[in-house]
């Protein structure tokens, strides 16, 4: 009896270091995933919080539609991923105030495919959302978006989430060529977008 309580007793002790290894495991890959993020969104120079407010609202929409619980979150650690490619755009296209000429649009739009082709390959499950999120949130739901012209469901929903939340907060922030919309004007143009650039549900 005794036996059998210390191999119990130590298999206990065994399964739960081995919790806390993995709760350490996924908190370094957040937190690694969070710094990386930031580290694009100053290179970028984006609005302030803009990968916190992307988090919190891929995760609301998700959480709206129904998504289970483990999706929503795996959402929300994989959206500050979504413009990593960016990191390999030169200055003078990424940093230029004002419109960008065709040639340029063309070097931007390219950071989707690069952060994809950083983030791919990986078998952990929010490193993976990432890349799906970094390739495909600039696709359209009518299938005019980029970088590979996905049309409707073809787009997973990762991707069409991002894409509504990505547009939502562009409008809402100051940007060097315009001015922060309220809620209410930043609601009116997305919804002109329905069927179009974003999914209609």
């Amino acid at each position: 009896n005794v036996q059998l309580l210390n191999l119990f007793s130590n298999s206990i002790g065994i399964a739960f270091d081995n919790l806390l290894l993995n709760e350490e495991i996924i908190k370094t890959q957040e937190d690694l995933i969070n710094r990386l993020g930031n580290a694009v969104e100053s290179r970028s120079k984006e609005s302030g919080n803009h990968i916190k407010r992307m988090s919190a609202f891929c995760y609301i929409l998700a959480h709206e539609l129904g998504l289970p619980d483990f999706e929503c979150e795996i959402l929300k650690q994989a959206t500050p991923m979504h413009d990593v490619g960016k990191i390999s755009i030169p200055d003078s296209v990424l940093l230029k105030p004002g419109r960008l000429t065709d040639e340029e649009m063309l070097i931007m739009k390219q950071h989707s495919e690069l952060g994809f082709d950083i983030l791919a390959g990986s078998e952990r499950p929010i490193l993976n959302a990432a890349a799906i999120i970094a390739q495909q949130h600039h696709e359209k739901f009518d299938g005019t978006g980029y970088p590979r012209g996905l049309k409707g469901e073809d787009i997973p929903i990762s991707g069409r989430i991002m894409a509504l939340a990505d547009v939502y907060d562009a409008l809402i922030s100051e940007r060097i060529y315009k001015p922060a919309f309220p809620h209410d004007k930043a609601k009116e143009i997305i919804l002109e977008g329905k069927g179009k650039h974003f999914d209609p549900k």
